[in-house]
């Protein structure tokens, strides 16, 4: 049975959402611009190739600084970014500063999208909660703009230096990551301005001012700004490049404001690439990213002037200034404050009417009528989130919780079959024994996806320890899949029927093994060790249901009118009990003793019987 069809993947969809291929296509069209304008002025005498050098090469340099800073803070603060998905989504209002803070942190809405697509799937976060945590994740996007706008570019390759020195020298992961967020933002400063340098020619260049002045039509602004950010991928590299063109005095701040408002939509257009395939969930929040931007345009559009007003009196003047060099010094904060007041306005207009954006989301994408084969796929490991590697060892364990939500389906099943005596169950039983291992493998390939990443050491025992449950849940599914269901059907072929005192015996254990199962699913879900010693805390009960069983066995062996396959049916359900009860235990002792976790976690442990190891 094919576990899991993979969608199909458009080689021309991939390759425009590499953001390398964005700039070389950025680059042909200025290439072709400028040579089409330089052929309609002949005076020109600009040197095209240095520009396209210094504004490429400057915005290579500023996505390359995000990246490093990204990838600095989610090393230095995932633990608290989980905590806070996790557990400050509450109400309405931590929901939009968690947001906040998390896109501030990963720089990127689209992965704050897809952490949230997983926690509204495991329950852990209603559907009106994650519009919260999405508005607020506009807001989060801003604060690249608020950074760019101070123009230190004269401090960039301090920062550099700085922070290169830092990384150096450093002997404490954390203070390396310090150095890599340092060094990070000097390059986007120093990218800024070597983007701002190249374009300095322009300034007395007819053709591109006339250009420019046709960006005065909103309309066109906020197609333009939309477009390019669907080509880059970035909102915030748009609005970095508008606060850049500003600092040299090419737009003004209505100009820059309807930019930013195409940025906010253009955004939309990965978060809706990315769902492609996936969940009713993933479609369901990027349909939710759609309504809250477009919305927000749709309202300021007709009174960008108003926001502009506004702006201009929370924003630092330069009255000794005039002319071009006036909008040069104003213009950049103003955008960026122009740009985090738009998306805090707008969370406020809609922060009331989060229950009511959740409904229409459920509307507008309705589940599927066949729910039940969304079992056949992994409900919350996705591939956006390799890059962050502690959110994605969270959305392992989630898929961890799915694994053992399937195991007590099939322990549930094998129950159903020995009271009802229907063989018909056993299929059902082994179709998720099959599900189970297929599941394992997908956990196990996204896991060797994570290692390839750079970790830390706790990041590190994270990912041991989902291995080694991987393992220890993939051995429950073989026994219950496997050895269990044989048994079931060689007892309902034979005619074979457990006394009345042994199924309640059974029945009692399997009870305490389903408790175990559930218990060790929240140990591995939240790394909790008081939940893992509970479960190791429960062997002397479990020790005394088997010792209770085996006596009352000898009792049956020694009747005169004993059944011999009776009592080898009971030995082998007690025994295949007592083998899923050791797993289970195992990965209960890696959570509790983190000593546990090295231990043979590369390779597939043999399966066992009898008591622990």
């Amino acid at each position: 049975m094919k576990f899991m069809k993979q969608p199909y993947q458009c080689f021309p969809i991939r390759t425009l959402l590499n953001p390398i291929f964005s700039v070389l296509v950025l680059g042909i069209l200025f290439g072709g611009t400028a040579i089409a304008v330089t052929a309609d002025s002949p005076s020109a005498s600009i040197d095209w190739l240095s520009m396209a050098k210094g504004l490429f090469g400057g915005l290579a340099l500023f996505l390359f600084g995000m990246d490093q800073i990204s990838k600095a803070l989610k090393s230095a603060l995932g633990n608290q970014m989980k905590v806070l998905l996790g557990k400050l989504t509450r109400t309405r209002l931590t929901a939009v500063l968690t947001g906040t803070f998390i896109t501030a942190v990963v720089q990127s809405s689209s992965v704050t999208t897809v952490l949230v697509v997983g926690f509204v799937s495991a329950g852990m976060m209603t559907m009106a909660q994650s519009v919260g945590v999405i508005m607020g994740a506009n807001i989060g996007s801003t604060i690249t703009a608020q950074i760019v706008a101070f123009k230190v570019e004269e401090a960039a390759l301090w920062m550099i230096a700085g922070g290169f020195l830092t990384m150096f020298i450093a002997r404490q992961e954390r203070i390396k990551h310090y150095g890599n967020m340092l060094m990070g933002l000097g390059l986007i400063f120093f990218g800024m301005g070597l983007m701002g340098e190249s374009m300095h020619p322009l300034r007395s260049y007819p053709p591109f001012l006339h250009l420019i002045a046709q960006m005065g039509n909103p309309f066109l602004a906020i197609l333009v700004g939309a477009g390019f950010t669907a080509l880059v991928q970035s909102s915030s590299a748009t609005t970095a490049i508008v606060i850049t063109m500003a600092g040299q005095g090419f737009i003004s701040l209505e100009t820059g404001i309807a930019l930013a408002f195409g940025a906010n939509i253009g955004t939309c257009v990965t978060a809706l690439l990315a769902t492609l395939g996936k969940p009713r969930e993933a479609i369901r929040a990027a349909v939710v990213h759609v309504i809250f931007n477009v919305a927000g345009v749709l309202i300021w559009l007709p009174f960008i002037s108003i926001l502009a007003g506004w702006v201009l009196s929370i924003s630092p003047t330069h009255a000794q200034l005039e002319g071009t060099a006036r909008l040069a010094a104003e213009v950049p904060r103003q955008i960026a404050n122009a740009h985090t007041l738009f998306n805090i306005v707008n969370t406020l207009i809609f922060i009331s009417f989060t229950t009511q954006i959740a409904r229409l989301a459920k509307w507008l994408v309705p589940d599927r009528p066949e729910q039940e084969k969304a079992a056949m796929k992994p409900a919350f490991i996705n591939d956006s989130l390799i890059k962050t590697p502690t959110l994605a060892l969270e959305s392992v364990r989630l898929e961890l919780s799915h694994l053992a939500d399937l195991i007590a389906q099939m322990l549930g099943g094998i129950a159903n079959t020995m009271l009802a005596r229907d063989k018909d169950k056993l299929a059902d039983v082994m179709e998720k024994g099959a599900l189970v291992n297929a599941l394992g493998d997908q956990i196990l390939r996204y896991l060797a996806l994570i290692r390839k990443q750079e970790l830390t050491s706790e990041e590190v025992f994270d990912l041991t320890l989902a291995m080694r449950a991987v393992d220890q849940f993939a051995n429950v599914g073989n026994v219950v899949g496997t050895e269990m269901v044989s048994m079931c059907r060689t007892a309902l072929d034979e005619q074979v029927r457990l006394s009345e005192t042994m199924r309640h015996l059974l029945n009692e254990i399997r009870n305490k093994i389903e408790s175990s199962l559930a218990i060790t699913t929240r140990a591995i879900r939240e790394l909790d060790r008081d939940a893992a010693q509970a479960v190791l805390d429960m062997k002397a009960d479990v020790d005394r249901l088997f010792d209770q069983a085996i006596e009352l066995q000898s009792h049956a062996l020694s009747a005169t009118d004993g059944d011999i396959r009776i009592t080898r049916l009971e030995l082998s359900l007690f025994n295949q009990l007592k083998r899923i009860d050791s797993h289970l235990r195992r990965i209960a002792r890696s959570v509790a003793d983190p000593r546990h976790t090295g231990e043979q976690t590369q390779a597939k442990t043999q399966v066992r019987t009898g008591t622990d190891s």
